[in-house]
């Protein structure tokens, strides 16, 4: 069931300016990053001070993003500039988060800071840490939310240009270019708002689908001719990136964004995996079409979630056996991927 209260929020941001912290999820995509600049822009204009913080880095190709130079990456060699800023706050709001472990290193700083907290988020679960939730797990986007949010507190005429391609971005992205199955009416309607702001969408699509790196492409068309599995049975396809792979192609925060995609796109294929060993750390990205629930799965086997059709976990095993125990869950749910 959705819970969103305006009202709850506008009592947390007013009357006085508040220190005002906004954290993404670890490894922030389009939608975190979009939505909590969009979030920024607007508490700025009600006079707060507001600081970004990342718990990792972003995708290169949202550096262009309106006030990226003010969006601070935590640096676990220089732990203490993060969680200074974060034990100060009067408020945290976490962007597109609900669950604490989805900070990673800042989960426990935002669980001990005495800051109010507050929740801006559409995946399925959120933990109960926060004073004031703004949720709905039916919404595309915390973009999308965010655009709601500032809706409904009075703020239209603070959505300018730079705000609408932030919310814009993070719409665009989390519907994979409103592809999506929780892709509404509302979310053309939304879309169609932000365009209104002479936002630029051909600028938008060539920085956000159009600047890839050359050692991108190649690291693509290497992983889809040498590391890509199907196990047509079960009507499943994965592909997996090993930690030579990744230090051969310089693998760059953001350059497996979308690949697991590419194994989804195949004629048959109803469940897709990425499967990336990086850094010492094996992570998975799942992709499925129609009932198939990827985020149980990614709860019950890979520590982790997301949406029906769209969620990651990792695994605390070695690549060979992540790989292994993927292939036993996939024939384990033959029947529900064979229907």
């Amino acid at each position: 069931m959705p819970i969103q209260d305006p009202i709850a929020i506008q009592q947390e941001i007013e009357p006085a300016a508040k220190q005002i912290v906004i954290i993404t999820h670890t490894r922030p995509d389009g939608d975190a990053i979009g939505a909590s600049l969009g979030l920024a822009t607007f508490l700025r204009h009600k006079s707060h001070t507001v600081k970004i913080i990342t718990p990792s880095a972003h995708p290169a190709f949202l550096n262009w993003l309106p006030g990226m130079e003010s969006v601070c990456c935590y640096n676990p060699n220089k732990p203490t500039e993060a969680l200074e800023v974060i034990s100060q706050a009067d408020l945290i709001f976490c962007v597109d988060f609900g669950c604490l472990q989805r900070a990673e290193q800042l989960g426990d700083a935002i669980k001990k800071a005495s800051a109010r907290k507050i929740i801006i988020d559409h995946h399925q679960e959120i933990e109960d840490f926060a004073d004031t939730v703004f949720w709905n797990p039916q919404a595309t986007s915390s973009a999308e939310l965010v655009y709601e949010l500032i809706i409904a507190l009075g703020g239209d005429q603070y959505i300018d240009t730079e705000l609408a391609e932030c919310l814009y971005t993070g719409i665009l992205t989390d519907t994979l270019c409103f592809t999506t199955p929780n892709t509404t009416p509302r979310s053309h309607v939304i879309a169609a708002e932000l365009l209104k702001k002479d936002i630029d969408i051909a600028k938008i699509n060539t920085f956000i689908y159009g600047s890839h790196s050359l050692s991108r492409l190649k690291l693509l068309g290497f992983v889809l001719s040498k590391r890509l599995t199907v196990m047509k049975a079960h009507k499943t396809a994965y592909i997996v990136i090993k930690a030579a792979d990744a230090k051969y192609f310089n693998l760059q925060t953001g350059d497996t964004e979308g690949i697991v995609n590419y194994a989804l796109s195949l004629k048959g294929i109803v469940l897709a995996a990425l499967i990336k060993e990086k850094d010492g750390k094996i992570s998975l990205s799942l992709r499925s079409t129609g009932d198939i629930p990827v985020n149980i799965w990614a709860k019950e086997y890979f520590n982790g979630g997301g949406h029906k059709n769209a969620a990651g976990g990792v695994s605390h095993l070695s690549l060979e056996e992540t790989v292994r125990n993927f292939e036993d869950l996939v024939k384990a749910k033959h029947s529900i991927l064979s229907q």
